[in-house]
């Protein structure tokens, strides 16, 4: 692998057999492989439920502790056409939502798309990026999308599987507001939290609501020229105080997930003192080589798509050439890519 050129999208472009994008999770969340690369490009190959061999006492998992909300709607249009609505987070007008509409030269503002019985998503503007501004009619958000809603697995997963409304979330998952999963946590099982934590390996939580704009390749053939979608975080004062303590007792930050990873540096350089500052915030910030990240030691994630931000990051955090070269191993061994696949431990460059 030569000199690779950080700004150029191609960099981040890779070949992926359609077999190995993976279309269910493994049989037990845990049992997902795990591969490690470790300093100097060395790798090892372990299942999820051996993470327990690369932590230390005293390591610290921060976690997204965000739900994935029943977001997607199939409603029909006047006349019996169908519709697809998705909602992406709330706008800033009382009980309306943003969200992206199919089909989209047929949805307009001023339509009104029914649900069933006494129930529709009416369409009240235009937002930017070509989404709309909806609200329910008949009944209140919450409900919609406990009656008529479904969870909005990624485009690439074809058939979903029977136990998606289970797979598809985290066991910690408490607070509700995403469209995708942080899927570096689908692997964690609660015996497995249970065995990590009674091996001194801390846990504390933050919460960033994935938007659908993580599944959006980069379009731009220099990566300094894409347009960033905004994600919500909050990051708790106690969270804050943990990763602190942690930090002065010696031990590692590890970053449950690319998501887990953007709200900590999103917080450490809004930080006078590069520290992770507490709060709730909207962050547009794309990583990318040469970037370097200073917030964590250690980060768990999947494979991510070619070309993706994700994987930029990941780039950035543990030097694209070696993961290019992971990543390239990986599929020559069969690893199970994307939301349902296998996941990987990497260690911070520098």
């Amino acid at each position: 692998m030569g000199e690779l050129d950080p700004f150029a999208t191609e960099t981040y472009a890779y070949d992926l057999a359609p077999e190995l994008i993976a279309q269910t999770p493994a049989i037990t969340r845990d049992a997902s492989r795990l591969l490690a690369l470790l300093p100097g490009g060395r790798l090892r190959h372990l299942f999820f439920s051996d993470l327990g061999q690369l932590l230390r006492p005293g390591d610290l998992l921060v976690a997204n502790d965000t739900r994935v909300l029943q977001a997607r709607f199939f409603p029909k249009r006047r006349g019996g056409g169908a519709a697809q609505v998705l909602l992406l987070h709330p706008a800033p007008q009382a009980e309306t939502w943003v969200a992206m509409a199919r089909p989209g030269k047929r949805v307009r503002p001023g339509d009104r798309l029914s649900l069933g019985p006494d129930a529709a998503i009416e369409i009240l503007d235009w937002a930017p990026g070509g989404n709309r501004v909806v609200r329910f009619c008949g009944l209140d958000a919450h409900t919609a999308m406990e009656r008529y809603g479904v969870l909005p697995l990624p485009p690439y997963i074809k058939k979903p599987p029977t136990d998606a409304a289970d797979r598809y979330q985290t066991v910690y998952a408490t607070r509700e507001g995403s469209v995708a999963a942080p899927t570096a946590g689908l692997h964690f099982t609660r015996d497995l939290l249970e065995h990590l934590a009674a091996s001194g390996v801390g846990w504390t939580t933050i919460t960033l609501d994935v938007g659908a704009g993580t599944f959006r390749p980069v379009s731009e053939p220099d990566v300094r020229q894409h347009l960033m979608h905004e994600e919500r975080y909050e990051i708790p004062q106690a969270t804050a105080e943990t990763i602190a303590h942690t930090r002065e007792h010696g031990g590692r930050i590890v970053a449950v997930g690319t998501t887990t990873l953007r709200a900590l540096e999103d917080a450490a350089r809004v930080s006078p003192d590069g520290s992770i500052r507490a709060g709730a915030r909207w962050t547009s910030l794309f990583i990318h080589p040469p970037d370097h990240c200073t917030t964590a030691d250690v980060l768990i994630t999947n494979f991510h798509l070619p070309r993706s931000t994700l994987l930029m990051l990941v780039c950035a955090f543990a030097g694209t050439k070696a993961v290019l070269s992971a990543y390239e191993e990986a599929a020559r061994l069969g690893y199970r890519f994307y939301s349902f696949g296998d996941s990987m431990y990497l260690e911070r460059a520098g």
